[in-house]
């Protein structure tokens, strides 16, 4: 079986020679197995297509992808419109439990996600007429979702959703967070859920001054706030701090224990510690998702990372995401780039203190504390958007900064705004290791301000690597991407300090990509909102131990070298904070 699609927002028929017509063997025998259609984009008829892949290849806006799957993949669950994505297969929930689903950005998982909440009916493939409930009952016949897609039908079920996006939160929502979370109070648990989220102090603010990190915690005391028979969480932990994102996964499993939840989540320490099950997510982003039955969490995340599919027998990645244990230990014979200056910054309710350090030629320094306490504002200082209260912050260095929040105001193209960053834009070297590490390719003929989050995020970190520094600092570069994108960002940003010998610093709450990318650990300690000190930088294990001992949260690794949370007040949480030793057992690094 073939499928064909033809990635609208990147088809650009008008600039180019129709490449995809001309080329095509089928044409050219007199079939219209391509035309140009009423949109002015592309149609491929799928019947016709023999699979050649001449017109991928000659495409100047890779804006097509031909793909031949298995027979037993003939009727899809959805798809939309003709050489449009198809999903195949959907996750189950269940009483009690939280399931987790797994997987890349543009997989299907919100299309599961809508679905499964009754916002989209399932066509199986067939997207020229609506499908009756009859044929779609007979399909998953003898399944676990039998029973509950026939309630989805019958409109009985309750959902409550809190939404990927919450920027658009503001849009539709004007007045207070009070009056916002009043409104959504029907289990009478706000009580409850304001202290955990440290949501007390803006109840008054108006939605339309929250930041991120604020308005996502709303977000999600709203959907927990909701009575509902299915709750829907579509990504907690950007804007997150990872206290912030401990106290919201506790929150969720309190409720688990009363109705059925489903999470999509790409931070894997939350998703490990929250869901019972996991669906994972495979195929190609945009083109086509399968979606497995469901595995233990840990059996789940593991195959993920390896890239193989035990029970499926399916291989969906050429690599596997490798853990190193002794990754930490190999900076230390660096030399010296930078002396971090001992200084003060002072704003009117909020003090930082820095204490001083180094950072090394070819090292990537990790930043981590809570929100609020100083790590964007010490970025600005090192980067020169603010000037120190006491203390000098003059360097010869070249620094190069990626801010937190990124705003794509420009209707330049991707290409237009990369090229204003490097002269060396053509280069082969920036081509591979820029371009291509982080799949900028398709969409470098897309203006800047329509971009997706994760994908402007992946802009900006190519913009900001793209220049030539001696320091690049890096502000949340995990938010919004998924999992194999936090993978490529990790490996490229490793190899980039080391190839330029440069420094690196890279401030973020993902536990894992922290672990992966770091050899040294700045620490943030202090009052959120009111006071915070940077201490450091340590090694990896006295720096983790000092923030996890804070936290109150101990790590372990399994077989294959993956770090996992503890469960609280389990026999080894019990152990390892007994023994001082929070991140890790020393043996585990032997």
């Amino acid at each position: 079986m073939r499928i064909a699609i033809v990635h609208k927002d990147r088809c650009h028929a008008k600039k180019c020679g129709t490449e995809c017509i001309i080329y095509c063997p089928r044409v050219r025998t007199g079939d219209e197995t391509v035309i140009i259609g009423p949109e002015g984009k592309a149609v491929i008829s799928e019947e016709l297509c023999v699979g050649c892949g001449i017109c991928i290849k000659k495409c100047p806006f890779d804006a097509i992808d031909i793909i031949s799957l298995p027979e037993e993949l003939e009727h899809p669950t959805h798809r939309y419109g003709k050489n449009g994505f198809a999903l195949y297969g959907l996750p189950a929930p269940m009483d009690g439990k939280v399931t987790g689903i797994l997987g890349a950005n543009g997989i299907g998982k919100s299309t599961a996600i809508k679905i499964l909440s009754g916002q989209l009916r399932p066509n199986l493939g067939n997207f020229d007429e609506e499908v009756a409930w009859e044929e779609i009952f007979k399909q998953y016949a003898g399944t676990e979702l039998f029973d509950y897609l026939q309630t989805v039908s019958k409109k009985s079920l309750k959902i409550a959703s809190k939404p990927q996006y919450i920027d658009y939160i503001p849009k539709v929502f004007n007045g207070t967070v009070r009056a916002l979370l009043k409104t959504t109070d029907e289990r009478n648990k706000l009580a409850e859920i304001l202290p955990a989220l440290k949501l007390d102090t803006i109840l008054d603010h108006d939605i339309g001054t929250l930041s991120g990190g604020e308005l996502q915690r709303v977000a999600i005391a709203a959907c927990l706030a909701r009575e509902a028979d299915l709750y829907f969480f579509d990504e907690i932990t950007p804007f997150l701090d990872i206290y912030q994102r401990i106290a919201a996964a506790k929150l969720i499993r309190e409720l688990a224990t009363q109705r059925p939840v489903m999470i999509v989540e790409h931070d894997l320490a939350i998703l490990d510690m929250l869901a019972d099950t996991v669906h994972v997510g495979y195929g190609k982003p945009s083109v086509f998702g399968i979606i497995t039955r469901p595995k233990g969490v840990r059996v789940g995340i593991n195959q993920y990372l390896e890239g193989f599919l035990n029970e499926e027998n399916v291989r969906f990645r050429d690599t596997q995401v490798v853990f190193e244990k002794r990754a930490h230990d190999k900076g230390s014979n660096r030399e010296d780039l930078f002396v971090i200056p001992p200084m003060t910054k002072q704003y009117e309710s909020f003090g930082l203190t820095v204490s001083g350090g180094t950072i090394r030629s070819g090292e990537v320094l990790g930043i981590v504390g809570a929100n609020g306490i100083g790590k964007s504002t010490f970025a600005k200082l090192l980067a020169g958007a603010e000037t120190p209260t006491t203390g000098s912050m003059e360097t010869s260095l070249k620094i190069s900064y990626k801010p937190q929040y990124i705003k794509g105001d420009t209707s330049d193209s991707v290409e237009m705004y990369l090229r204003q960053c490097t002269t060396k834009f053509d280069s082969s070297m920036f081509q591979h290791e820029i371009i291509e590490a982080l799949s900028i390719q398709p969409i470098l003929q897309s203006p800047v301000d329509t971009l997706s989050g994760g994908e402007l995020q992946r802009v900006a970190i190519a913009g900001c690597l793209a220049r030539d520094a001696d320091l690049y600092i890096l502000d949340e570069p995990s938010a919004h991407l998924d999992v194999e994108q936090r993978v490529k960002v990790t490996r490229m940003i490793k190899h980039h300090a080391e190839g330029r010998e440069a420094g690196i610093m890279v401030i973020d709450h993902d536990i894992y990509l922290i672990d992966m990318i770091s050899e040294r650990i700045l620490v943030f300690e202090g009052e959120p909102g009111v006071s915070g000190t940077a201490s450091g930088p340590f090694p990896m294990r006295d720096g983790m131990n000092r923030f996890l001992r804070e936290l109150d949260v101990t790590f372990r690794r399994d077989q294959s070298g993956r770090p996992r949370i503890n469960k609280p007040e389990s026999f080894l949480d019990r152990e390892q904070k007994g023994l001082g030793e929070f991140y890790y057992y020393a043996q585990d690094e032997a």
